[in-house]
């Protein structure tokens, strides 16, 4: 599976600078006897169902030439969400002062699950503002996902 995401992440991430947007995720799963390839995809001030649509239309026959998966699939493209992960270095520089759960592979003094404002990342490691219980460097090898806390503001809003 990772060499299929590996392949089209290769795929992709040309077609998609071209459009003038960014890949964020690429992921390849079975779910109810059923394969899944999934974009999630960006862009400033985010991605509309008119992005969506151009990538996926002029990825199909790339995929279809290339052809990397040997089984049936189904193609979705689609925004990362207000909750979007955290993959790349950039994404910790990006998002600083944002608010973050961060779930490590194992315990982290105590712990596997952190949410925080986001400080930055430096020499291999998140730090995060804990707020009352203060900062703490997590290891960008220990994280197993971090993603964005979606904030919607209600103010202004009737």
């Amino acid at each position: 599976m990772n060499n299929v995401v590996e392949t089209v992440s290769a795929l992709v991430e040309p077609l998609a600078r071209k459009e003038g947007l960014e890949v964020v995720d690429v992921t390849f799963t079975r779910e109810g006897g059923r394969w899944f390839l999934r974009i999630f995809i960006d862009k400033p001030g985010g991605v509309g169902v008119d992005d969506c649509e151009r990538l996926s239309e002029l990825l199909s026959p790339i995929l279809d030439a290339e052809d990397p998966i040997p089984q049936s699939y189904y193609l979705e493209v689609s925004s990362p969400g207000l909750d979007r992960p955290l993959k790349r270095d950039q994404d910790y520089e990006r998002f600083r002062g944002r608010r973050v759960t961060i779930r490590t592979r194992a315990p982290l003094a105590g712990r596997r699950r952190f949410t925080g404002v986001l400080l930055g990342l430096s020499e291999g490691k998140v730090k995060l503002d804990l707020g009352a219980e203060g900062e703490v460097l997590i290891p960008k090898e220990e994280i197993a996902q971090a993603k964005l806390v979606a904030e919607i503001s209600w103010e202004g809003r009737k």
